[in-house]
């Protein structure tokens, strides 16, 4: 009977040591001169932080904090706000990857330019990021070893292969008949629209990328005009919701745009060409908008630098003269917008510079940081994680000196980013 007792005793001991030798979750407090509510906009001060693995559990004054055995991080002089959200980039793509260059660049190569641009964008503050297009499921495989903690970079929501026409904006037009060569995400008909959808979140899509118009980067296409049929996007956008996916369409054209629109695609991204028509279909139909403006005015500086291909300089002559008036009329009618760049056309880090563009075309500060944190979370789906500073959710936090609801400019110069709870970066300790 004893030895029985013994052995009981044992067990029980044993069977406890899991439980008692797992760590606390590790608890770090931020104390804030000021926190952004983005909501409201309304600017706490002297506000703690306090963060307990990956998320925050409370918000609230400094004095009333217990600080006992947290790790304390001090932001006196700084503005806190969430950490950013861009719903539009390339990051395994760069700048000098133009024309006939692209075709010398090999999937591994992209996948490793993606891990260089993931820290660059990640310490330039945005801690949140939808890719739209990547070769090879590169941005597939670099999402998941920035979740698997292999690389530094943000959170990555991404697309595999844009879906496109026979040669359109998302097909390879650069190469000869003979050579028989075309993108992984060309599907035509019905039919083979639905199976590509179902390939691509086969292989890790989390949204699927449609083009919906020519575009600007690309050879023998046209931007203003329609590519997929309505029919063909009905079919895409029904099966990319039925399996949990939402719908990214590149549209320049105006009618790109309204079809896309009315076919339900969750989100246009460009719209450069848009016309009122167009415009009046995103609002109806409460589609939004994913701008991408501040590469107009980068691409006007930089082109002649560039060496890029005449066909790409013409086109992008053409939406530069007329795609930020459209855009301003959008936000003047009520669009939604959400924040996106389509960084790789410029370079990656400078993405913040979108801010000043929309505030120039008539945002208030505030609302051009609203597109980059809850209209942004809302359209990737993301409100219960990301977009605010809230209990519950992820602590991604940036902070800046100065008021960003007063000069936006300062998002350019973020110095403090956390992401889930662990510093990326601190430009306030010499």
């Amino acid at each position: 009977m004893l030895k029985k007792v013994a052995v009981l005793c044992l067990l029980i001991v044993f069977a406890t040591i899991p439980a008692m030798s797992q760590a606390a979750p590790r608890r770090v407090i931020v104390r804030a001169g000021k926190v952004l509510d983005v909501k409201t906009g309304q600017t706490a001060s002297n506000q703690a932080i306090t963060i307990e693995g990956d998320k925050i559990v409370s918000i609230g004054s400094a004095s009333s904090a217990a600080s006992e055995g947290a790790t304390i991080i001090d932001l006196p002089n700084a503005t806190v706000l969430p950490g950013l959200i861009d719903s539009h980039t390339h990051i395994t793509f760069d700048p000098k990857g133009l024309g006939y260059e692209s075709l010398g660049i090999s999937v591994p190569r992209e996948a490793l330019t993606g891990a260089k641009n993931a820290r660059i964008t990640l310490e330039a503050g945005f801690t949140t990021v939808r890719n739209v297009g990547a070769s090879g499921y590169s941005d597939v495989a670099l999402r998941d070893a920035i979740n698997d903690g292999d690389v530094p970079g943000p959170r990555m929501i991404v697309s595999g292969p844009a879906l496109g026409i026979t040669g359109g904006h998302c097909d390879n037009n650069l190469l000869p008949f003979e050579e028989h060569k075309e993108a992984e995400g060309v599907a035509d008909g019905v039919a083979a629209v639905q199976h590509k959808v179902r390939e691509v979140i086969k292989y890790g899509a989390d949204v699927i990328k449609i083009c919906a118009t020519g575009g600007v980067m690309s050879k023998g296409d046209d931007p203003n005009a329609s590519q997929y049929t309505m029919d063909e996007m009905k079919a895409i956008v029904a099966e990319a919701h039925r399996l949990g996916r939402k719908v990214a369409a590149h549209a320049h054209g105006a009618e790109g745009v309204r079809w896309a629109s009315d076919a339900g695609v969750d989100s246009i991204e460009h719209g450069h060409l848009m016309d009122d028509a167009a415009i009046a279909t995103l609002k109806k139909n409460g589609t939004y908008l994913v701008p991408t403006l501040y590469l107009m005015d980068w691409n006007r500086e930089n082109m002649s630098q560039r060496h890029a291909p005449d066909y790409i300089v013409k086109k992008m002559q053409a939406v530069t003269a007329v795609g930020q008036n459209n855009a301003k009329k959008a936000f003047a009618a009520g669009v939604k917008i959400a924040f996106g760049t389509d960084a790789a056309v410029y370079p990656h880090g400078l993405n913040a510079h979108e801010f000043a563009v929309y505030v120039r075309l008539g945002l208030t500060p505030l609302q051009a940081i609203q597109t980059a944190t809850i209209n942004a979370s809302d359209l990737l789906g993301r409100t219960s994680t990301i977009g605010t500073l809230e209990p519950g959710k992820y602590a991604d936090l940036i902070a800046v000196d100065g008021d960003p609801l007063q000069d936006v400019t300062t998002l350019e110069r973020v110095k403090f980013v956390m992401k889930g709870g662990d510093v990326v970066k601190n430009g306030y300790v010499k």
